[in-house]
């Protein structure tokens, strides 16, 4: 595999971790409440860093946060050779009626958003749904979806494969656009 090329260094995507954080506080105003969501696995480290920011900003909208797996709702998983694997919901709160920010690190063809969106209704029905990603890769689309709040976006080959490299302990996280598949 070749070396791919950095898009996001630490220190961008820490102020690109506040801006997105801010973008909540800013399309929340005037909201009762509102539930974050991040999709496992990749997608709640990813919450995890923005809701962290989040809680710091003064006059914080209340929020619920979340984790789901959406293992069986993807249209993919019983045509696999290998099993995939699940890794747990974590929703101890209903969405019925509010506001859900659902969150994914990388928004390519749509289909884990489509699939995030299905396991929401065993939750209730939300009164709405912003979509906020890392990375926007647009050209790629399987599905109409577009992220509302959106860290970085990009336009790159079908081929190639973009990963997000969460290291807390060397305090080390950036973003890699790889020529090809990993």
């Amino acid at each position: 595999m070749e070396q791919g090329r950095i898009i996001l260094t630490h220190d961008r995507l820490l102020l690109t971790l506040e801006r997105l954080a801010l973008s909540i506080a800013e399309s929340s105003a005037g909201e009762k409440g509102i539930c974050i969501i991040g999709i496992q696995e990749k997608g709640a480290f990813f919450s995890d860093q923005v809701v962290t920011r989040y809680q710091n900003l003064p006059q914080v909208i209340p929020f619920e946060y979340g984790k789901i797996d959406i293992t069986f709702y993807r249209d993919d998983f019983r045509r696999r050779e290998s099993p995939l694997k699940a890794y747990g919901t974590d929703m101890p709160f209903l969405v019925e009626g509010k506001k859900v920010i659902l969150i994914d690190d990388v928004l390519y063809t749509g289909r884990t958003i489509h699939a995030a969106m299905a396991a929401l209704l065993d939750f209730g029905r939300p009164a709405s749904i912003e979509l906020m990603c890392l990375v926007d890769r647009r050209f790629n689309r399987h599905f109409p979806i577009q992220a509302d709040h959106v860290g970085i976006t990009i336009d790159s080959v079908e081929e190639a494969y973009v990963k997000v490299h969460w290291d807390p302990k060397a305090k080390n996280h950036h973003v890699i656009l790889h020529p090809g598949k990993v």
